[in-house]
């Protein structure tokens, strides 16, 4: 695992040379700022929000890189005070999916800090959030010496078509895509990382019905007070050393965790599939948007009778899919 964490850092140091500054105010970042970092592509629509979200939060600086998109959106980043942007026009899929991009970006402004990676449709989520920022969790981690946090991803969508849920810039994408599955997850343990993996949700029910296998995995530790050698093996599932996967109570009890509200599923959705298919830059040839496309694109409907209506995080923490632990 060593000499995998070392090729890891090496790999991301090489591939740092595919991303090019576009603006650069990481001067700007202070000693113990929260960072976010996250790659994108054509994700406009939903910048104004994301980056409002994570202000609120308490993130104070944005390390972005931009997939070569055409859709206004690193013009829009680029004149944002509290964002670092990079483009690169290099092969997604080559660098693990933007995990080398990433874990370049990590090391290198990242050491010291509490960083969150995320990507633009994901919305963290953990316990007291409607009262106290993100800085009163990274104290409390800090107090208890624990650098690295998980959160589940939880797939959200509208009922009825996607299509019929129109998305407009600046929105919250919850008040369109408000219903997800309360079930219907499995959990087991990755011997080798010794992480959790956690499959199902409405695209194991719906795209994945057949090969539930097969589903993305919805586990992720997205929250980590970053130092030298760290690194993300697949993007955040899961990371080396393995002692930070290690963000569950493995005699069974319940340790604090959080949720990634994940907003894939807006109007968007069904143009999002078809490029992506087209490019081939994703897992398996986007062998996962193939199935969406199959499913239906746009068109498709992921509400059922058992789904439930998004309410806030102790909706969550009751139905056990986070946990305030023994943060109080």
């Amino acid at each position: 695992m060593r000499i995998a964490r070392k090729h890891l850092r090496i790999r991301c140091t090489r591939k740092s040379f595919e991303l090019r500054r576009v603006v650069d105010r990481t001067a700007r970042i202070g000693r113990g700022d929260i960072l976010l970092v996250s790659t994108m592509r054509n994700e406009n629509i939903r910048l104004p929000y994301f980056l409002q979200y994570y202000r609120d939060m308490g993130v104070s600086h944005f390390l972005i890189v931009d997939n070569d998109s055409d859709d206004g959106g690193p013009e829009y980043l680029a004149e944002q005070p509290d964002v670092s942007l990079w483009r690169t026009g290099a092969s997604y899929r080559k660098s693990r999916f933007g995990v080398d991009w990433q874990n370049y970006l990590l090391g290198r402004y990242g050491r010291g800090h509490w960083c969150l990676t995320v990507d633009p449709d994901e919305f963290f989520v953990y316990p007291f959030c409607d009262t106290r920022p993100l800085r009163a969790l990274t104290d409390w981690l800090d107090s208890g010496q624990t650098r690295s946090f998980s959160a589940m991803l939880l797939d959200m969508y509208p009922k009825g078509r996607l299509a019929d849920h129109p998305y407009q810039s600046g929105q919250d994408p919850i008040e369109t895509a408000c219903w997800f599955d309360s079930g219907n997850y499995s959990v087991a343990r990755d011997p080798r990382f010794r992480n959790l993996w956690i499959q199902g949700g409405p695209r194991g029910r719906v795209f994945f019905r057949d090969t539930p296998e097969q589903a993305p995995a919805l586990n992720k530790i997205p929250l980590v007070k970053w130092s030298r050698g760290y690194a993300y093996v697949q993007s955040t599932h899961m990371l080396l050393p393995r002692v930070l996967n290690k963000v569950y109570d493995p005699s069974g009890g319940e340790k604090t965790s959080g949720v990634l509200l994940h907003t894939k599923f807006l109007d968007t959705f069904g143009a999002k599939a078809a490029e992506e298919i087209s490019r081939q830059q994703h897992y398996a040839a986007g062998a996962e948007y193939q199935a969406y496309a199959a499913g239906g694109g746009d068109a498709v409907e992921l509400w059922c009778p058992w789904s439930e209506r998004y309410l806030n995080w102790r909706q969550l923490e009751v139905l056990g899919l986070m946990s305030q632990g023994n943060w109080a």
